[in-house]
């Protein structure tokens, strides 16, 4: 049975990592057994410099040494090979900490939570006196970071903007009745007002475009395509969404908000006026878009002007009572 080239690749590394001295190629293929599957030499050769190849990718340093007898011998150093101590102060194993606790309802939780149990176990974390002055909180503290990511797109697009997978999804713009297929090359993901935003390059539309989380209809697929368009140093994710919302302070909205409700609504009002009667008024920025928005905060929210805002919203939801 041919042995995984993981398995190789780590014994091949061990190898070079546990000698005391430049070994030849041909004392590696006595020591690692996948080598001795090779059907010749040449066989051999390959895999061994393909071998070598990945584990310099994946960050070994392995230096050659050429030989007495003119043989190149291979050797990975560990003095080469090891970081630096890491030493975190007070305030940034702090941010760390928040940082992991952030994400703990997403697939990435367990690496975070298991990257600093290793940190503290190699004592590059502060004492815990020490991390509590820069207010470090306790397990059981009452106060938790959380950044909402409730949209079922989140995850599978957190993936392929890591990966560079090309995504293929549905979206409903807020003018259409109807929602259209999307393939973009996906480059960074961003939260803006409670929101969760999608920026990337639209291989339809042959240009870069913004896309709302919440909009996203049905499954994300991803697909194993190289990307066509230059992943840009910056994106700016933010800037794109308010010009094409067309907010300025000059235009506003006045809404009623049930109170406990649509934090994301209360986080970009410019006043919020608390009533008697278990609702807040709010005025907020009045852009493209906002109807679309507004319905989705449904019966916990009332507009009370401008007028063609509040048909607007009036209609969507006898649409989605309809439908």
């Amino acid at each position: 049975m041919a042995i995984a080239k993981a398995e190789r690749l780590m014994n091949l590394a061990l190898c070079l990592l546990g000698a005391r001295r430049p070994l030849t190629k041909h004392e590696l293929r006595a020591s690692i057994e996948a080598y001795l599957e090779a059907s010749n030499d040449d066989s051999f050769n390959r895999m061994f410099e393909r071998d070598k190849d990945d584990l310099r990718e994946l960050g070994l340093v392995i230096d050659s040494v050429e030989n007495l007898d003119g043989d190149a011998g291979y050797v990975a150093r560990r003095d080469s090979n090891s970081l630096p101590p890491i030493t975190l102060d007070a305030a940034e194993a702090t941010a760390l900490g928040l940082a992991a606790r952030v994400w703990q309802q997403a697939r990435l939780a367990g690496a975070a939570s298991g990257a600093l149990h290793k940190l503290r176990a190699a004592g590059g974390m502060p004492q815990a006196d020490e991390a509590e002055s820069y207010g470090q909180l306790h397990p059981h503290s009452s106060l938790e970071p959380y950044i909402p990511a409730r949209e079922a797109a989140f995850e599978p697009l957190m993936l392929a903007c890591r990966d560079r997978r090309v995504v293929v999804f549905d979206y409903r713009k807020s003018n259409a009745a109807r929602p259209g297929r999307r393939q973009v090359e996906p480059w960074t993901l961003e939260c803006w007002r409670g929101q969760w935003y999608l920026a990337g390059f639209d291989r339809d539309r042959q240009a870069e475009r913004v896309f709302r989380l919440s909009r996203i209809t049905g499954a994300v697929r991803s697909r194993a395509a190289a990307f066509t368009a230059v992943v840009p140093d910056q994106v700016t994710v933010r800037e794109t969404v308010e010009r094409w919302a067309g907010e300025s302070a000059s235009r506003t909205a006045r809404i009623l908000l049930r109170g406990g409700a649509g934090y994301p609504l209360r986080a970009r009002a410019t006043e919020v006026c608390p009533r008697d009667d278990g609702w807040d008024e709010l005025e907020i920025p009045y852009g493209h878009g906002l109807d679309a928005w507004l319905v989705e905060f449904g019966p916990d929210l009332v507009v009370l002007e401008p007028a063609e805002l509040r048909a607007d919203v009036v209609d969507r939801l006898r649409a989605v009572a309809k439908g």
